[in-house]
């Protein structure tokens, strides 16, 4: 149990990103204190996605970094306090969750979990080097930047081939490098074929990416392969990687709170999870699109949906 001492706060949400930030914006401009818990940068994956073209009010795009900071100016401009550390566990002790954090043990009357994904990366040279400047995670996101350009998608799983069959609508011709096998579903499979036997997209089984390089631009120029024992070069404008997501779920793996089979945060129809108080939005949550303008509904759903928490259990 905790002491009188420990720091009562009405909500603390863990993580800073599209998700937590709106809907800090809705708790605190009803008066609900709101504390943020996040241990990179606010904004999450939007803070480092160099152009936001598909968030709705920006008709010319806006670039990732600054649609984050305008979100968190609005939150903090409503009162929400953003403290940089990591929640490490929860504990459910009744009117109040417990969270162990960097900064000390806390009580909070309602939680929410906002921790988002992050992109699974193959760790090849050039991948972390030129992400943004030719290496993207997101098609839907960056797709529109390669209009009549040769591509290079990564992956042989249901996502990777959604991905290439979206970017035909942009790209000249795509390559679409496949470690082993393709995964992907029947479906899937029928239609990449169509598009195989008109010239857009080539397939190339047993190809393992070993390379990505740039040119003097430093922006990225080919994708250096090892295809059955031999060497392979394709040269490219741009390259696609899809080899699935990773929860920040990882300080849930002791907890009573229940995940998905990969670890995602499942959730019910008002956004709650298992745990009575603590709600889930965004990337992080079993089910979510995995995109900025759904992460900042379902945080301000979540909100409505803590307020009403909030105001059963006065």
């Amino acid at each position: 149990m905790s002491d009188n001492n420990t720091p009562k706060h009405d909500v603390i949400m863990i993580g800073a990103g599209p998700a937590a930030l709106s809907a800090a914006i809705y708790t605190t401009r009803e008066n609900i204190e709101t504390l943020l818990f996040e241990r990179g940068v606010p904004g999450g994956l939007a803070a480092i996605t160099d152009w936001v073209d598909n968030y709705p009010g920006f008709p010319e795009g806006i670039a990732g970094l600054d649609l984050a900071e305008n979100l968190r100016k609005q939150a903090e401009r409503f009162g929400a306090v953003i403290e940089y550390g990591e929640v490490t566990k929860i504990t459910d002790e009744g009117e109040y969750k417990k969270l162990a954090t960097t900064s000390g043990d806390m009580l909070a009357r309602a939680v929410l979990i906002a921790t988002g994904s992050d992109y699974k990366k193959i760790g090849i040279p050039g991948e972390s080097e030129y992400y943004a400047r030719g290496v993207h995670y997101c098609a839907t996101c960056d797709g529109a930047f390669y209009k009549d350009k040769k591509l290079v998608v990564i992956g042989g799983g249901n996502s990777a081939v959604q991905e290439a069959i979206f970017l035909t609508r942009f790209a000249s011709h795509i390559d679409l490098l496949v470690r082993s096998e393709l995964r992907a579903s029947e479906v899937l499979q029928e239609e990449l074929q169509k598009l195989i036997d008109s010239g857009k997209i080539t397939i190339h089984l047993g190809a393992a990416p070993k390379e990505i390089v740039a040119g003097p631009d430093k922006l990225v120029n080919k994708v250096l392969a090892e295809q059955h024992g031999k060497e392979v070069t394709f040269e490219t404008d741009g390259v696609f990687i899809f080899v699935g997501l990773i929860p920040n779920s990882q300080f849930l793996a002791d907890s009573p709170i229940e995940l998905d089979k990969i670890g995602f945060v499942k959730t019910d129809e008002h956004l709650q999870t298992s745990m009575k108080g603590v709600f889930a939005a965004g990337d992080i949550r079993s089910g979510a699109t995995m995109q900025i303008a759904s992460a900042s509904g379902e945080g301000a759903t979540s909100a409505l949906m803590i307020r009403e928490f909030l105001e059963g259990h006065k």
